[in-house]
């Protein structure tokens, strides 16, 4: 039986919604081009996918003695590892790679090579993080670790003082997480809450394809290396710098989203409604950051255009950049905010100070 809970949203202030979608397709009706990936996005995808298999190949073939070019190796791993996840994974999961289904469904299942899950990964983030960004108790990205308190709402303990301090460290820790043991906790939660049943997923076939996805996981991962790299000790040393730095890199992206101080953590009005309709509800709950720097933007997938992404997720994330002044001026057309950084040291400042406000206050 079913114990999820959806939250309604406003439904009558539609005016800025229509003027937005009106003024998009135009844009891409004008440039007579598609709202999916183009010929640029494949070489990204390929190059992402090349700093992370190609030194992997290089350390498994047991040809480089040198321990120190071994861990550089890893340490590449790292930064593709999070390419993967926020130039390819991230859109063909949302189903805004391509327009062919079956393209999308194979590279977002390319999560399980790099440790996740893509049913665990569409379920928090497309389905709750998404739907109720920043609400407490429905938002999963707010609930990510009992050690952090990232709303307002949270209840403070008298360890999240220092969480300003400690966060770094279990930021770097998110992929490892993930890969040992968060999959299977979520998996069996969302069975509880009947999010699984709502997909029309079957619990044991998802629990063996966890399962058997693990396995496989492991065993190319950090067997092979374990078994054929010149040193087992620093292959498994360099797995662990691979996780760190990929977990860190993830991390502090997403967090300078959504957990900062001009981020809204809105609540359900008494009628047990939102305040706001959904496009307005992101915009308030969101922010920009680094606009102008291509090449950041370049890697993290233009996650850095968060204010697009979170009202247009099925558009592929080259086009943000140019939807962003059309998304500018239609929310100051309508008196709504849209928050955003000039660089990303700016955002990580204003996460680290809410960090440090919710910890004593």
């Amino acid at each position: 039986m079913s114990h999820f809970k959806h939250i309604p949203f406003d439904t009558k202030n539609t005016e800025f919604v229509k003027a937005l979608r009106k003024k998009v397709n135009a844009y891409f009706k004008e440039k007579n081009i598609s709202k999916h990936s183009n010929f640029n996005m494949v070489l990204k995808t390929i190059f992402m996918i090349s700093i992370y298999f190609v030194p992997f190949a290089f350390v498994v073939s047991g040809a480089i003695e040198s321990v120190w070019i071994n861990l550089l190796l890893w340490c590449v791993m790292g930064f593709g590892m999070a390419g993967i996840g926020m130039s390819v994974m991230h859109d063909a999961n949302h189903g805004s790679y391509s327009k062919n289904k079956k393209v999308n469904l194979l590279l977002g299942h390319i999560i399980e090579f790099v440790g996740g899950s893509a049913l665990n990964w569409k379920l928090q983030h497309n389905v709750l993080h998404h739907t109720y960004t920043n609400i407490s108790g429905m938002d999963e990205d707010l609930e990510s670790d009992p050690m952090m308190r990232f709303s307002p709402d949270q209840e403070r303990k008298r360890f999240h003082r220092f969480q300003h301090i400690y966060a770094w460290f279990l930021y770097s820790l998110m992929t490892i997480s993930w890969s040992i043991n968060k999959d299977f906790a979520q998996l069996v939660r969302y069975k509880k809450k009947g999010l699984l049943s709502m997909q029309k997923v079957n619990f044991s076939k998802a629990m063996v394809f966890l399962v058997c996805s693990k396995v496989f996981y492991y065993g190319y991962v950090l067997v092979l290396p374990l078994v054929f790299a010149s040193s087992w000790w620093s292959a498994l040393i360099g797995y662990f710098m691979m996780h760190l730095i990929a977990g860190f890199v993830l991390a502090i992206v997403f967090q300078c989203a959504h957990v900062v101080e001009n981020a809204e953590y809105p609540k359900p009005q008494e009628s047990g409604n939102m305040q706001h309709n959904w496009f307005a509800h992101q915009l308030h709950t969101t922010s920009n950051f680094a606009m102008k720097s291509r090449l950041f933007s370049w890697y993290v997938g233009g996650l850095n255009f968060q204010v697009e992404h979170h009202l247009f997720p099925n558009i592929c994330h080259i086009h943000y950049k140019k939807l962003s002044p059309i998304v500018k001026a239609t929310a100051k057309e309508f008196g709504l905010p849209y928050n955003n950084f000039k660089t990303f040291i700016g955002a990580l400042m204003c996460h680290t100070r809410h960090l440090k406000n919710l910890g004593t206050s």
